[in-house]
């Protein structure tokens, strides 16, 4: 444990991607299998521990620190790990010898919520300062140290001498804490044989298209469909459905993987059928991201909800027909392949993007800006001999997003950020007005301004707050916010009956006076 916490204190104080990289490295080499392996799970966010929360640890510090002490002590370090980590009364010296960071794991994964409390107040006696540190970040799997998964699996790739793509392509098919992976890197083993695995394969990505305009003729345009895209995988009778995020989300939609009977890798679109609001020459029948939102991070799904919300992929592009890998061929190739592929597979849940029919850039221009009520986000754009390749590419994919809708709202309510802004009001609520004057809340942002101005937004919630209601304060309605967001939707949820795609703060209107803020049937005249 005391190579983990020296890692994680050095990699806070490094800079350097370069010296983060060798810190990563030389702890790869040197560290025994098996704390290696879990240590690469921790800095890549592999490790969560259900039984170890936040408020766990904030009530068994509460036990040996006064609670306000403990809360003003937490509100000016920021970070409650640290917090702890620096503020236990520890029972005289810390404990002689090491433990294994594969014990704290093992003991981490075993707890009950009955005797998570004692254990971690155990573990807490016996370690310093930098142990404590990374003893809570590893155990609530909050371990944001500045460097990212990709950065640590390039440690891994440096340590060894191996590819960081042969590492990001067998990452997804194998478990903490990777033993085939370190016999095939450090050992010189044979590669894993992941033939009879349906597992992730990494997303190829876009660049927004941002100035000059490429040679249209060198690329072909689809919709941004406004679901979340997926990939799915069969391997034999194992069907798998993944996020971009490589999170496994089969249990979510199981009519999707059950109706998946085609062999190979897809890439695609999840939505769920709702009102043709598309048309036929766009392909619709899509409905809302709101639609789609009810049924996400479910672990079952009942059946009215399958019945109300049915979840279909609108296909994008294809990696692997059956064994063979088709990710090196040109798009203009592997389309046709697609096709053919999506046409053994049942209508009901999967269909094709359709490629748009567009002659020249103005064309198409013209049909992006009438598609917002189509449940889609945009145009994508593929060169015709691009490969599907790993991560983002200059000039070989583009994605082309509609233009924001922005509406004048009316700041009514804030809170605490977390991490580095747990001593600001970051994240915002605000409103619009009904016909009779109210004001009803339309959604809540935390993004879109600088630095500068999110010092502003916090000097005015101090100053002007009427009331507070635990970590919320409830603000004098004088200040309008311009609001971006990507679409709206009419919503069950919330009381104004809408909910905002994506909001941002894009301006503070100081010019401009509360009551001319926008109307809730604005607001509403926008929905697609």
């Amino acid at each position: 444990m005391k190579a983990f916490a020296a890692l994680l204190d050095a990699l806070i104080y490094t800079r350097s991607r370069n010296d983060k990289l060798t810190l990563i490295a030389d702890y790869l080499r040197a560290a025994p299998d098996p704390d290696r392996g879990w240590a690469l799970a921790a800095l890549t966010g592999g490790l969560s521990f259900a039984s170890v929360k936040s408020s766990v640890i904030r009530g068994v510090a509460a036990q040996r620190v006064d609670p306000e002490l403990l809360a003003l002590s937490r509100d000016y370090v920021g970070d409650s790990a640290e917090t702890v980590a620096l503020i236990w009364p520890t029972q005289g010296e810390a404990a002689a010898g090491d433990v294994s960071l594969s014990e704290v794991v093992n003991t981490l994964a075993a707890l009950t919520r009955t005797n998570a409390p004692a254990t971690i107040e155990a573990y807490l006696d016996r370690f310093d300062a930098n142990e404590r540190y990374a003893f809570l970040k590893l155990a609530t799997g909050a371990l944001r140290v500045g460097i990212s998964a990709r950065l640590a699996k390039t440690g891994f790739a440096q340590a060894f001498g191996v590819s960081v793509d042969a590492v990001e392509e067998l990452w997804h098919a194998l478990t903490p804490p990777y033993a085939e992976l370190f016999a095939w890197g450090q050992h010189g083993g044979t590669r894993p044989d992941l033939a009879t695995r349906a597992y992730f394969r990494p997303f190829m990505l876009a660049h927004p298209l941002e100035g000059t305009l490429p040679d249209y003729d060198a690329y072909a345009a689809e919709w941004k469909w406004d679901g979340i895209r997926i990939q799915i995988a069969r391997t034999g009778n194992e069907v798998r459905l993944f996020s971009r995020g490589a999170e496994d989300i089969s249990h979510s939609f199981p009519e999707v993987v059950a109706a998946f009977d085609g062999h190979g890798v897809v890439d695609g679109e999840l939505l769920v059928r709702g009102d043709d609001q598309g048309g036929d020459h766009l392909g619709g029948e899509a409905g809302s991201f709101n639609a789609l939102q009810q049924r996400l991070g479910r672990k079952t799904v009942s059946k009215a909800m399958l019945e109300s919300a049915p979840a279909f992929v609108r296909l994008y592009d294809i990696l692997f027909d059956g064994a063979q890998d088709v990710r090196a061929l040109p798009w203009s190739a592997r389309r046709p392949i697609l096709e053919r592929f999506a046409a053994i597979l049942p209508p009901s849940h999967f269909d094709v993007s359709p490629v748009i029919a567009a002659p020249d850039w103005a064309s198409l221009v013209a049909l992006r800006e009438a598609a917002r009520a189509a449940s889609i986000e945009g145009v994508m754009l593929k060169r015709r001999d691009s490969p599907y390749v790993a991560g983002r590419v200059t000039g070989l994919w583009y994605k082309w997003k509609r233009d924001p809708l922005t509406a004048d709202c009316v700041l009514m309510y804030a809170q605490r950020g977390s991490g580095k802004r747990s001593s600001f009001y970051s994240d915002y609520t605000f409103g619009c007005w009904t016909e009779d004057g109210a004001l009803l809340p339309v959604g809540k942002a935390y993004s879109g301004f600088t630095d500068t101005e999110l010092k502003w937004l916090d000097n005015f919630v101090r100053a002007h707050t009427l009331s507070r209601f635990g970590p919320v304060r409830e603000v004098e309605k004088s200040l309008v916010l311009e609001v971006a967001f990507d679409a709206i939707q009419s919503s069950t949820r919330h009381k104004s009956g809408l909910a905002m795609r994506f909001p941002r703060i894009k301006r503070i209107r100081t010019d401009k006076p509360a009551a001319e803020a926008d109307r809730i049937a604005t607001l509403r005249a926008m929905i697609a």
